[in-house]
């Protein structure tokens, strides 16, 4: 995929979905070094692999980094980040429950990029602002 940013398509990512995926799935040493280590992942994966539409690439990307061991908030902020790496500009993540402020000051604060998060119920959209350093 080129660097350059993506149309404003708007990319959405299940959060739901990645949660049940992780009760069902069967950990091996690997998979314990991708939660540990997100970037391991990413630096090894084919790009091949990945070179798909931007939700699906988003998704598998998200499935090596996303911890079940970790918080919501963590996980987000993750999921963010590789949405920016990968020149998304515009976030939908359905989560199994709306965040509370705090919550959501904790990701902002996270997050190094210039983005806008826009809560509504248990949806979560995330818009960049403007490219990041």
């Amino acid at each position: 995929m080129s660097s350059e940013r993506m149309q404003r398509e708007t990319v959405c990512f299940d959060y739901m979905g990645f949660l049940s995926a992780s009760c069902k799935k069967h950990w091996s040493f690997i998979d314990a070094i991708y939660g540990v280590m997100p970037i391991f992942g990413m630096v090894i994966k084919p790009q091949a692999e990945l070179e798909q539409n931007p939700q699906a690439q988003l998704t598998v990307l998200a499935l090596q980094v996303l911890s079940t061991q970790v918080s919501d908030e963590t996980n987000i902020i993750r999921l963010i980040r590789l949405a920016e790496q990968q020149g998304i500009t515009s976030l939908d993540i359905q989560l199994p429950y709306g965040l509370e402020i705090e919550q959501l000051a904790v990701i902002t604060q996270q997050c190094s990029m210039n983005i806008s998060l826009f809560p509504v119920g248990e949806r979560l959209l995330v818009q960049w602002t403007s490219a990041s350093c």
